[in-house]
């Protein structure tokens, strides 16, 4: 495995990770009622997205 594929693999890893806990703040949004979405939920995707693109650039499959 190439160092690069490597971090890739680790990159994608992460946005699993990032993604399953942006999920259990929504889950514990919802069960304590609350309506709007959560500011570290936004916080959560937007490093999610981030870690994603760079993982496509690394892999050689970013769009465009």
């Amino acid at each position: 495995m190439s160092d690069d594929s490597h971090l890739v693999g680790r990159l994608e890893a992460i946005a699993e990770e990032l993604a399953e806990r942006a999920i259990a703040v929504l889950r514990d949004a919802v069960e304590a009622g609350e309506t709007a979405r959560p500011d570290e939920e936004r916080r959560l995707s937007r490093a999610r997205r981030a870690v994603e693109k760079a993982a496509a650039i690394l892999s050689g499959t970013e769009p465009g």
